[in-house]
């Protein structure tokens, strides 16, 4: 994907903060969802950040009805803990700057279930790309999302995509149902794992191969990467690329790899990762309904069975 080409296709480039960002913009505080998208467009940072804390909140609605709908390319990232992801993620984001485009990395972060904040905080392993004004770095909190993706993400990716950014790379947990969750919104989804260790065994246990459009074995250069490559295409017919982010080895190869496997999309394809993003999204509203927590200890002291209590929750014309 050229950098031109993903500009024409987004309708809503121009304007929009390419260049130097400004730390500036008196204001940002109070400001309207209009105001500081005026402001972020304008290349204000601090814009840009207060817009991704709204989506985060109670003012998300007010922030997506002022947004134009923005195509935006969305790679997924997920894998066990310590297999690289972020490591492979900053070596990709540079792979994509050389070409011009606009990078945004949102990693998903496990929250406190006290605080509710960003545990992980912001990746140091994405210190290279911390001054470049056109790689914008942000940490989202699961807050009470079952699922390892906030609910806020597909409000978030289509604030970016609004703002001009090319390409989101989305970074989840990878553990709990984020696997089935990043695969509604992400083309492609890969997988990374390690040489050895049993990664190629857990995965497929926890489900993780089931969703990968690309299995990527990191740190190629140790032991045990060939048996690992077998032992995923034992298990998978996803296309299995090895290499080694922290050196940067073969990671354009995997950007032709993301490419190739974007072209290859289809209309099915689009329209089942919608379907799979408006049921997790109508989960997660069932899940905040008021009713949820008495329902629930009605049904377990007897005073009605989960299927009435299920059926109050859904509107009266969709009930079956």
């Amino acid at each position: 994907m050229s950098a031109e080409s993903a500009r024409s296709d987004s309708g809503v480039r121009a304007g929009n903060g390419r260049g130097a960002a400004s730390f500036g913009g008196a204001g940002v505080a109070g400001a309207s969802a209009a105001e500081l998208l005026a402001q972020a467009r304008s290349g204000s940072a601090r814009a840009v950040g207060r817009l991704l804390s709204l989506v985060e909140g109670q003012r998300r609605g007010e922030v997506q009805a002022a947004l134009d709908p923005v195509p935006v390319r969305v790679v997924g990232v997920t894998g066990p803990p310590g297999a690289g992801k972020s490591t492979t993620i900053a070596a990709l984001a540079g792979v994509y700057r050389e070409r011009g485009l606009r990078v945004a990395v949102l990693a998903v972060d496990p929250s406190s279930p006290y605080s509710g904040g960003a545990l992980l905080g912001d990746r140091i392993r994405m210190a290279r790309h911390i001054d470049d004004p056109d790689v914008l770095i942000r940490s989202l909190a699961t807050r009470g999302h079952l699922g390892g993706l906030s609910a806020a993400v597909p409000a978030a990716i289509q604030l970016l995509g609004a703002l001009g950014y090319d390409i989101v790379l989305l970074e989840t947990v990878g553990v709990g149902q984020s696997e089935i969750e990043i695969a509604a919104l992400a083309d492609p989804t890969l997988v990374i794992l390690n040489p050895g260790a049993g990664d190629a065994v857990q995965a497929a246990k926890a489900g993780l191969l089931e969703v990968a459009d690309l299995l990527v074995v990191n740190k190629a250069d140790r032991e045990g990467a060939e048996q690992t490559v077998r032992d995923l295409r034992a298990e998978s017919d996803a296309p299995i690329l090895t290499l080694v982010a922290a050196r940067g080895e073969r990671i354009t190869e995997l950007a032709e790899a993301i490419e190739a496997h974007h072209r290859a999309d289809t209309p099915q394809r689009r329209t089942a990762r919608a379907r799979a993003q408006i049921l997790s999204l109508a989960q997660t509203h069932l899940r905040a309904h008021p009713d949820l927590d008495r329902l629930a200890a009605a049904v377990a002291s007897g005073e009605c069975d989960a299927y009435q209590a299920a059926r109050t929750l859904l509107p009266a014309e969709r009930r079956p």
